[in-house]
């Protein structure tokens, strides 16, 4: 495949030019068996057990949102994508690129959230590095965080979703799009009269209610950077089924829908920060949204679609309307800086 002459905003989107970076680049000069399952964490043994192990950079813009910052975005982020890979999270770092100049209360007010976010999780940062960076050769504030988590006994198969069966249902614990809305109107200053805020939250808890029998789950990652739709297309690509979304069973509030119609974004592709999309057994669907919903996370999830034999690597969108379209994954950027 041709290289890229320079790098784009939408090679950092999540979509297809993300995927393509990290397979045609990274993977390629990285190569290992720990690295090729390209999950949100990586497996490894430890004596008698296995670890994950991740870690992720936030650069989002503003600082601040509706219902969330830099700082719990950074925690959870980091502790959802252990919990999501079948991990119970443990531990955390920090490293921090400073701009000189930045305010100290500000910092201190991030630090503070982070570690309060950290707290509610029930994990520890255990380590860290500071950096400052010249007056505008940094936007005042980046984060970078690596967490470890213990593998829970028979979750191996989660991340990579080798177990998938056609027939399996996908559930999502509620609404798409309020992280990307709440950033997108912070950013530009919009004003709506309905709050939009961040679903911004750590997901441990919630996925640790689903993996009381992880035999059941057959795959699970949380939808942040291009959105439900890329997780989908990424899910079936190159697999031997494909996937059906019911378009009136995917939860979206009103008062993102209708920004979304206003500015052309589609609620599929927008980013989220405490949504989880797991695929299950037919056998257990039901009963384990009635489970879901039971935690404050969860209270509005749903089956939102099923695993097919038809169109194999193919995501369908059964519309309300009563058609059908395909969800592919996002081509370039719709919203840069998001996390």
């Amino acid at each position: 495949m041709k290289h890229p002459s320079n790098i784009l905003l939408g090679h950092g989107s999540g979509g297809r030019l993300s995927h393509d970076l990290i397979s045609n680049l990274f993977v390629k000069y990285f190569h290992n068996p720990f690295l090729e399952l390209q999950g949100d964490a990586s497996i490894f043994p430890v004596n008698k057990g296995k670890l994950a192990f991740t870690t992720d950079s936030f650069v989002v813009d503003p600082l601040f949102f509706p219902g969330g910052d830099i700082g719990r975005l950074a925690v959870a982020g980091t502790v959802n994508d252990l919990a999501v890979s079948g991990a119970k999270p443990l531990y955390l770092s920090a490293g921090f690129i400073i701009e000189e100049g930045l305010p100290f209360n500000i910092l201190e007010k991030i630090v503070k959230n982070m570690a309060e976010e950290a707290k509610n999780a029930g994990v520890f940062i255990v380590t860290g590095d500071t950096k400052v960076i010249n007056k505008g050769k940094c936007d005042k504030l980046f984060i970078n965080t690596a967490g470890i988590g213990e593998m829970i006994c028979d979750a191996d198969h989660i991340s990579s979703g080798c177990e998938i069966e056609v027939g399996d249902k996908i559930i999502i614990n509620g609404s798409i799009g309020d992280h990307g809305m709440a950033v997108m109107s912070a950013r530009n200053q919009l004003h709506f009269q309905s709050d939009i805020e961040s679903d911004c939250a750590c997901l441990n808890g919630i996925i640790e209610i689903a993996l009381q029998n992880p035999k059941e789950v057959h795959f699970m990652r949380d939808a942040t950077r291009g959105g439900l739709g890329t997780v989908m297309a990424e899910l079936c690509e190159k697999k031997p089924f494909g996937i059906n979304l019911f378009e009136d069973k995917i939860p979206v509030k009103e008062t993102v829908r209708g920004i979304c119609e206003l500015l052309g974004f589609d609620p599929l592709y927008v980013a989220n920060e405490g949504k989880v999309v797991m695929v299950v057994s037919s056998a257990v669907a039901e009963a384990m949204v009635e489970k879901i919903k039971q935690h404050p996370l969860g209270m509005n999830a749903a089956i939102i679609g099923e695993i097919t034999d038809q169109h194999k690597e193919r995501t369908w969108l059964k519309t309300s309307i009563g058609g059908t379209r395909i969800v592919d994954m996002l081509a370039g950027e719709q919203l840069p800086r998001i996390c």
